[in-house]
């Protein structure tokens, strides 16, 4: 099967929520190991041959300090991952997206070689993380094709990604081998037990 080319592919950080129960705190800035975590998750992609790209919609001078492009939604008040996609989406000069949390620094470096690969399998539009147990949604390789489908979706008023999935075919991407990967700082408290993954 064909593998879809790295230079296709922009790596989406989506650092755009309101981060409500970490006291309104953008989460992206937050440190991790003394550096805020979204710096992490640059350093970790740029050794993986895509494009990179933040989906941001507060303090955007601190994110285009990396010298990356820094997209906002389109929809006003904090629409969720769905608008960042489809802000990303409609942005990027590459055929796919590739998504991922700012809230999770534990990203494995060979990230984006998992979607190449499951991608090259079944050619899907959707490619979505799995764990071993479940899906994880915010980690994804989309298709910039489907934009207008998305934005249709979002029109309606729906902003469940599982349900958007629902609507199209996907393959699963297996991570059940590094499932730690998926440790993500939702609660201040979240982050102690995050480095102690970390160290194990």
């Amino acid at each position: 099967m064909h593998a879809l080319a790295k230079k296709n592919i922009t790596a989406v950080i989506l650092a755009g929520g309101q981060g409500r129960r970490m006291g309104g705190q953008d989460k992206g800035l937050i440190e991790f190991n003394g550096q805020p975590m979204v710096e992490i998750l640059i350093e970790k992609l740029k050794g993986q041959g895509v494009k990179i790209a933040i989906n941001a919609n507060r303090n955007l001078p601190a994110y285009q300090a990396y010298g990356l492009p820094v997209i906002s939604d389109q929809l006003g008040d904090f629409q969720g991952p769905l608008a960042g996609f489809a802000a990303a989406m409609g942005a990027v000069d590459t055929d796919y997206i590739l998504t991922l949390p700012c809230d999770g620094p534990l990203l494995a470096d060979n990230f984006v070689d998992f979607f190449i690969e499951a991608h090259s399998h079944q050619q899907a539009n959707i490619c979505v993380a799995d764990d071993g147990v479940r899906l994880q949604p915010v980690y994804a390789l989309i298709k910039v094709d489907l934009l207008q489908d998305l934005l249709g979706f979002l029109k309606s008023g729906d902003r469940k990604i599982d349900r958007w999935y629902a609507q199209h075919s996907f393959s699963k991407v297996d991570f059940s081998k590094q499932k730690s990967m998926f440790a993500n700082i939702n609660k201040p408290e979240d982050r102690a037990a995050i480095l102690e993954v970390n160290k194990s």
